[in-house]
């Protein structure tokens, strides 16, 4: 039972290193919702500035500001993922050792 619940953290974990990269290159598709709806809103206000000759810093800043926060959260999910790998690697250690030391007596 622990080998397949490792089995499916290691492809957690996989998808979202395979999120973080996306993210890191400016992709959308990992972004959730409120994120994404945040990018689109930055985006549009700032194509409205462009096209009235005003400066877009406001909305690049907004999109850095998103797209580190996907990062962040990102990344605090797969060190969270690797937590949750590393305890049941250990329980399952422990209980390996508990067997075989209780197969002595």
């Amino acid at each position: 039972m622990a080998n397949s619940d490792i089995r499916r953290l290691d492809r957690e974990i996989q998808q979202t290193q395979k999120k973080l990269e996306a993210v890191r290159r400016g992709e959308w598709w990992p972004l959730n919702g409120s994120e994404r709806r945040a990018m689109a809103r930055a985006l549009a206000g700032g194509a409205y500035r462009a096209s009235r000759g005003r400066s877009t810093g406001r909305a690049e800043e907004q999109m850095d500001s998103t797209g580190s926060a996907a990062e962040m959260r990102l990344n605090a999910e797969l060190t969270a993922l690797h937590g949750e790998r590393q305890r049941l690697i250990t329980e399952q250690a422990r209980a390996k050792a508990a067997k075989k030391s209780s197969g002595w007596f």
